[in-house]
């Protein structure tokens, strides 16, 4: 699971997908909508991918995780958003329910990619207390 930028992560690329879609999805909806829900759906929907980037460019796993679940939050806001959608006919509802699966996807990928996160930091730190004792790596 190498990567190097976050770009290259699975999970950015799901979420930058995901929020051009919602971008698309916003331009469709009424007039009276254009400063509430859409601003609001637009916002979130950048939150998801820019949180995931920012969270990428910390130097702690604690703040990244943060950054991952903020993210995540966001996502969340725009599912209910979608259900907004739905309630006010403002689109297809087979269509707003793609695009919500899609989202409990992206949910999925957010919470195993926090889970590695975790994994990964757990095993920085037995490395470095190995290290702390004679250099020998014990896993438990």
């Amino acid at each position: 699971m190498g990567y190097n930028t976050f770009e290259e992560l699975d999970v950015y690329k799901s979420s930058r997908k995901f929020r051009i879609r919602i971008y698309k999805l916003v331009k469709e909806l009424p007039i009276e909508e254009k400063y509430n829900l859409a601003g609001q759906m637009r916002r979130a929907a950048l939150s998801l991918t820019n949180n995931i980037a920012e969270g990428h460019g910390r130097f702690f796993y604690q703040e990244y995780i943060q950054f991952c679940r903020i993210s995540r939050g966001s996502l969340m806001e725009l599912i209910d958003d979608l259900n907004t959608c739905i309630d006010e006919n403002y689109m297809d509802k087979s269509y707003i329910e793609k695009l919500k699966a899609e989202g409990y996807k992206i949910n999925r990928m957010l919470n195993g990619y926090i889970a590695y996160i975790k994994k990964k930091n757990r095993r920085s730190r037995q490395i470095q207390i190995a290290t702390k004792y004679n250099n020998k790596i014990v896993i438990q």
